[in-house]
């Protein structure tokens, strides 16, 4: 493994280990992954900072119900109480 973020990719269980810099040059090739069921953690400076992980959709379906549509609020905002009771 080299430092800095020039990182080649490693496997380590499930999981893709990826430099930043990679990830940023080649973001088109990883979002097409990840949509295929691929994770990454992404490292800088040898750290790992983030993980990149595809959405299951039968998993968290039920994460992604709207709370309240507020694309139905007043041009100059809603009072708070409305706000609340449409929660």
């Amino acid at each position: 493994m080299q430092t800095g973020d020039n990182v080649n990719n490693l496997n380590k269980g499930d999981t893709t280990i990826v430099g930043l810099r990679q990830l940023r040059e080649n973001v088109g090739s990883y979002i097409s992954e990840v949509e295929a069921g691929k994770s990454f953690t992404v490292v800088k400076r040898s750290r790992a900072i983030f993980k990149i992980t595809p959405i299951h959709k039968d998993a968290d379906s039920d994460r992604w119900e709207s709370i309240s549509d507020l694309t139905q609020l007043k041009r100059g905002g809603i009072d708070i109480d409305d706000l609340l009771t449409r929660i």
